[in-house]
């Protein structure tokens, strides 16, 4: 296959892969871009198995950069948060294909707890159906190292989101919710929004130190009522709270002045029948791609 044809038919999956294993869909970008440069210097008669070369080389890459990143994300300021995938359904048959291929945002947020090797072998078996043996050569490890490492993660990943193809909650849930946090951000009383929250709901903020964000994790009912009427009674929620897609779920971002200052996304309880965790990214290197929504 030509390489024209080749970035065209695999950019999406690659894009994906590289999003769910930086937590970046604008390092994953980069990163795609870098890999077809890359693949200019390689004699494509030679590869026998495109797609499995290229997601070899995406893993390969995203570990390296992980590796060399980690020192940045352990001095980063609060908690470090995912870049979410924000905007509206698109008509590109490009697009399409990779808001097909989307994560929802909790699930993102957990593969980012889990460590860059573990986070490889997750994907490329539950989402990319590889067998063993091809997941040990993309990863440098044994192949009973892999199955080791899959059955230790899984899991823990099922523990804090459930089964990963499922919708984190039910639509009329989602646009209940919304509607709700909309209704609260205007009136200052966030008692009805509250109430659609668990017990032990956390809200975890990221501001990276570029914007006025929660240091620590907000837990419990009250304490994030109290939370939300404070940052409301300070007009933080002034401008335009847009009810949008965030990583193919219902979501809000709120927009002053033509800049996006802040994307809201949740994430349901095991039984979906509350939110779990609410997640606000103010930091505005991760909203940047907003303002194209």
């Amino acid at each position: 296959m030509e390489l024209a044809k080749m970035y065209l038919a695999y950019k999406p999956l690659l894009i994906s892969i590289a999003y769910r294993m930086l937590g970046s869909l604008s390092d994953a970008e980069d990163m795609v871009q870098d890999v077809f440069v890359a693949m200019e210097r390689v004699q494509l008669g030679e590869v026998q198995h495109e797609k499995a070369y290229l997601v070899k080389m995406t893993t390969n890459r995203c570990l390296n950069l992980l590796s060399s990143s980690r020192k940045q994300r352990e001095v980063y300021q609060g908690p470090w948060l995912p870049e979410p995938d924000i905007g509206e359904a698109s008509e590109s048959p490009e697009e399409q294909v990779v808001q097909e291929e989307t994560v929802s945002y909790a699930l993102l947020v957990v593969l980012q707890q889990l460590n860059p090797v573990e986070r490889a072998v997750f994907l490329l078996r539950e989402v990319l159906m590889y067998e063993y043996s091809e997941i040990a050569d993309m990863v440098d490890k044994s192949e009973a190292n892999c199955r080791k490492i899959y059955s230790r993660v899984k899991p823990k990943i099922q523990q804090e989101v459930g089964e990963t193809s499922s919708s984190s909650i039910g639509i009329r849930d989602k646009v209940e919710l919304v509607s709700s946090f909309l209704l609260a951000s205007k009136t200052g009383d966030f008692g009805a929004f509250v109430h659609l929250l668990t017990d032990e709901a956390v809200l975890i903020s990221d501001g990276g130190g570029k914007r006025r964000a929660a240091i620590f994790p907000i837990t419990g009912k009250s304490r994030i009522q109290a939370f939300l009427e404070g940052i409301q009674g300070k007009n933080s929620f002034q401008g335009e709270l847009r009810p949008t897609n965030i990583n193919g779920e219902p979501g809000l971002l709120l927009v002053r002045e033509d800049i996006p200052q802040l994307a809201i996304c949740f994430r349901a309880a095991l039984d979906h029948s509350a939110i779990q965790a609410i997640y606000f990214v103010v930091n505005p290197d991760k909203l940047k791609r907003a303002s194209k929504a």
